[in-house]
């Protein structure tokens, strides 16, 4: 797992993997949660969703957020996450 997750999308893309990790389908993870299969989706998308959604979806993942100061992303790491999106284009 990342050791900072600053943006959703990278938030999104670690639900993602622990869900591939543990064998799961959308709907399997959605049902365990307690959510719709919309939520995972958002959520693995890195879109808007509820702090409780998020929080459901931690819990079926066996997962917690640990809250530590961080501070914003910087300028250089949000344009290089974009860079990456225009290079996967």
């Amino acid at each position: 797992m990342a050791d900072k997750i600053r943006l959703a999308d990278e938030l999104g893309q670690q639900l993602r993997e622990q869900r591939e990790a543990l064998g799961m389908r959308k709907s399997e993870l959605a049902e365990k949660a307690g959510k719709v299969r919309e939520v995972i989706y958002r959520l693995e998308a890195g879109e808007d969703s509820t702090v409780s959604s998020l929080l459901a979806v931690l819990g079926a993942l066996g997962l917690a957020i640990k809250l530590e100061r961080s501070g914003l992303p910087s300028a250089s790491e949000v344009a290089a996450r974009f860079q990456d999106d225009d290079d996967a284009s």
